[in-house]
Order: structure tokens, then C-alpha cells, then sequence
């Protein structure tokens, strides 16, 4: 069953909506200071649960579909995405598949578009593949860049440069990055403009400078000037 917090406007008014998708293995939850702050500059939001573990991509965008085009549904305004980690790969393959009428910009925050080592390093030990299922697999140098083609719509990339796993960080991972997602693989091909903040992975989506840069490229198509 799908979840979502939700701010939605009264029919007919041009108010901008916000789809928010989280990370493998988080929730909705994990999002909720940055539905807040988007609720409180004005946008509508709709803050997903999905089941990240136990699914593979492709069958998690056809799950979340229905309720993203309810949401756009209920309004006339334009309609962006806010996706944290494996949430950007969701993102893309959605809009690949669902893309939305309206929709207008998209920001990801520590995606790994172009894939992930700890993933590489970790996909064939079971204990992996038992907690984060196929979805997981997805996630590796050799699977995430062809998930889907070159957006040919606006998309702002936020990546982290602060990290709680020194392990990692150090060994598995090119610096700089955020202990799960290097900056260097965060970057996607196409995208419109590309930041660093410096937080760690899971700080990120509520890092008040990433939401910061979030409002900015959501209201204007791209980040504050560094």
C-alpha cells in the first residue's frame, strides 16, 4: 500500500505540486522538514511511501503512478519532483514512462546517476540482496546510468561532501562524497545545473542549505550562485 502526506490545492488554481520520493530503504518520513519547508513557500506536495526493498524500479514506478496522477489531477499547476538517493533513479524512469502534463523541474539530492561502488562491491553478498532486493541490484555502475535516457527537462543535482563512514568513504568510494554516493557519480548527463553541499548522505533532504537550493532551482531553474 502507497502512503503519502499530502498538501493539495482546490481545483482550478495554478499552485505549483511537489512529488517527493525517498531513498531504499527510508520512508516518507525521512523527507518530512522538507515537505514542511516546501509547504511553507507555497507549493503543494505529495510525499510517497513505496516499497523501495522489495521491488525493482520499473515495477515501482508503475506502483506509485496512480497516486502521482491523482495528485495532477487535482490541480492546474505545474508539477516538479523532489527525490532523495535512489528516489532520482525512480524519478527518471517515472517520467520516462508516466511523464506527468506539466511537468516542470526536477532535483535530485544524492543520487547516484551514474551508480554506485558500494553497491558494486556489496550486490553479490546475500545479505545485501535479503535487505535491499532487486531494487538494490539496480543500483550498481553497471545498471543505473541505462535506467533511463537523458532527461530533456530541467533537472538540478545536489550532491553531498561530508560523511559519517569512514570505511567507505576512504576505500570503496572516489572523493569527494557523501559516505553512500561520490560527487562525481551523483552527476547525470543533461542535467541543468549541479551543487555541493556539504552534508552527508542521509543529512542531505533536510540540510538547510540543500533545501535552500532546492526552493531556488524549483522557483527559478537553477541553484544560488556559489
Amino acid at each position: 500500500m502507497i502512503a503519502s502526506s499530502e498538501l493539495a490545492p482546490s481545483s482550478g488554481t495554478a499552485r505549483p505540486g511537489v512529488v517527493l520520493l525517498h531513498g531504499i530503504a527510508r520512508t516518507s518520513r525521512s523527507l518530512s522538514k522538507l515537505e514542511r519547508a516546501l509547504q511553507d513557500e507555497g507549493f503543494a506536495t505529495l510525499n510517497l511511501d513505496y516499497a523501495s526493498r522489495k521491488k525493482p524500479l520499473e515495477a515501482l514506478a508503475a506502483e506509485i503512478h496512480p497516486r502521482i496522477a491523482g495528485f495532477e489531477k487535482s490541480f492546474g499547476g505545474p508539477i516538479h519532483f523532489v527525490a532523495h538517493s535512489m528516489g532520482g533513479l525512480l524519478a527518471r524512469l517515472y517520467i520516462a514512462s508516466h511523464r506527468p502534463a506539466r511537468l516542470a523541474r526536477v532535483v535530485m539530492l544524492g543520487t547516484p546517476n551514474g551508480g554506485s561502488e558500494v553497491a558494486d562491491v556489496l550486490k553479490r553478498l546475500s545479505l545485501y540482496r535479503a535487505f535491499y532486493g532487486p531494487a538494490g541490484q539496480q543500483l550498481s555502475t553497471d545498471m543505473a546510468p541505462a535506467l533511463a535516457p537523458s532527461p530533456d527537462y530541467p533537472v538540478g543535482v545536489i550532491a553531498g561532501c561530508r560523511t559519517l563512514d569512514p570505511i567507505a568513504s576512504t576505500f570503496i568510494l572516489p572523493r569527494p562524497n557523501d559516505g553512500r554516493v561520490s560527487v562525481e557519480s551523483s552527476k547525470l548527463r543533461g542535467m541543468t545545473d549541479h551543487v555541493i553541499v556539504g552534508a552527508s548522505h542521509t543529512r542531505l533532504p533536510s540540510h538547510p542549505a540543500a533545501i535552500g537550493q532546492i526552493v531556488a532551482f524549483l522557483r527559478t531553474g537553477r541553484f544560488n550562485s556559489r
